[in-house]
């Protein structure tokens, strides 16, 4: 179980004392979660109407940066795609497992200075995740392109077979041309009426990838230039491939030789991705920390007086440890008292916002859509 709970309640004779009693609440007697101290220093409060600005840019850069986070993850997944289980050991923050890194989280004061503004030091941290999620998407383009390539350049050596040709014929050649997805109502309305000698219904869809099929077309050889011209008139291309068992062998040879390769390259990919992911979970995590701060100076008031707390739900009894901390905060906010939202209130949906009378965000670490 990967979830945190991230809550703060105010400071009462002493922080000390705010988390004495929900330690007593919650796992002293009855295991409901494992607790942690979570330490955030004292930051520059700044004007209320800053900190209600604020409380709204950083709940959308925490949904962005999350995004990138998990993008990282899966491309570091996709990239290690024989040895999964590695993928885990590679998603670390600061040379550690995520879960160390979270439970005894120190503000990174080198990163994020805490003399500058709440408003300067998130957008210090929205930089370096949008330079993070640019070089990705700069990455991604440039090993796909080298890999795959669109079929307007790829080898077919693995994609065409024999039986899809006219072979050995005087008179007869098949073609095959590339034709976006979105014209492939045009292609077959008009491919038999591109040149004069183009057997009807001879066309067949052999592949597709994101943007275009790959269609097969069988025609005299004399009507080859015309219908050239034809096609590209319309926007289809016509590859120039000759079907020949013993180029297509070299390329398939060719091709095992680049995926060896492709996994050279990845060396140091797999650096680029350990590094960043490393930062882009950092930022995330001091997300967490700004929000916490600014929503708990903004409910609890000034001076700031919070002890922010960090919870590990065991799994059998999240219900439970829900109507715990209630209990132990709904004097907090009487408003919260009167709808609390782990109550499923029908016509009501409060899974959105999950407000409580406690501060409260939730840490998901399962970053990546297969079981690891």
């Amino acid at each position: 179980m990967t979830e945190f709970w991230l809550i703060s309640a105010p400071g009462e004779k002493t922080c000390q004392q705010t988390w004495d009693k929900m330690m007593a609440a919650t796992s002293r007697t009855n295991n409901l979660s494992t607790n942690n101290k979570f330490n955030i220093p004292d930051l520059k409060v700044g004007t209320l109407d800053v900190l209600v600005g604020l409380s709204d840019e950083l709940a959308k850069l925490d949904t962005f940066v999350e995004s990138v986070v998990k993008k990282v993850a899966q491309y570091m997944a996709d990239v290690l795609e024989d040895s999964r289980d590695k993928v885990q050991e590679n998603l670390l923050a600061n040379g550690v497992d995520l879960v160390t890194y979270i439970t005894r989280f120190q503000w990174d004061m080198a990163k994020y200075p805490i003399k500058q503004s709440l408003k300067n030091i998130s957008e210090i941290i929205s930089k370096v995740s949008t330079q993070i999620d640019n070089d990705l998407k700069g990455n991604l383009q440039n090993l796909e392109r080298k890999n795959a390539g669109s079929l307007l350049t790829r080898s077919l050596a693995d994609i065409v077979k024999k039986e899809d040709f006219v072979l050995d014929s005087e008179y007869l050649i098949t073609m095959l041309v590339v034709v976006p997805k979105t014209s492939y109502a045009d292609w077959q309305k008009t491919y038999e009426t591109l040149a004069e000698m183009v057997v009807p219904r001879s066309t067949k869809l052999l592949f597709e990838d994101n943007d275009s099929g790959l269609f097969s077309v069988t025609l005299f050889r004399k009507a080859v230039d015309d219908f050239k011209h034809k096609a590209r008139e319309n926007k289809f291309t016509v590859r120039d491939f000759q079907y020949n068992e013993e180029e297509m062998k070299a390329d398939k040879e060719e091709m095992t030789r680049l995926s060896t390769d492709k996994k050279k390259q990845f060396g140091p990919l797999v650096r680029w991705l350990k590094v960043n992911f490393s930062e882009a979970f950092i930022a995330w995590i001091h997300i967490k920390a700004l929000r916490v701060f600014v929503e708990s100076v903004l409910r609890y008031g000034l001076p700031v007086n919070f002890q922010a707390m960090l919870l590990q739900p065991n799994k059998k009894n999240m219900k439970k440890l829900r109507e715990v901390l209630y209990d132990l905060y709904k004097h907090l906010d009487s408003s919260a008292a009167i709808i609390d939202a782990s109550m499923d209130i029908p016509g009501l949906n409060l899974s959105q916002q999950e407000y409580y009378p406690y501060v409260y965000y939730k840490i998901d670490c399962n970053l990546l859509d297969f079981k690891v």
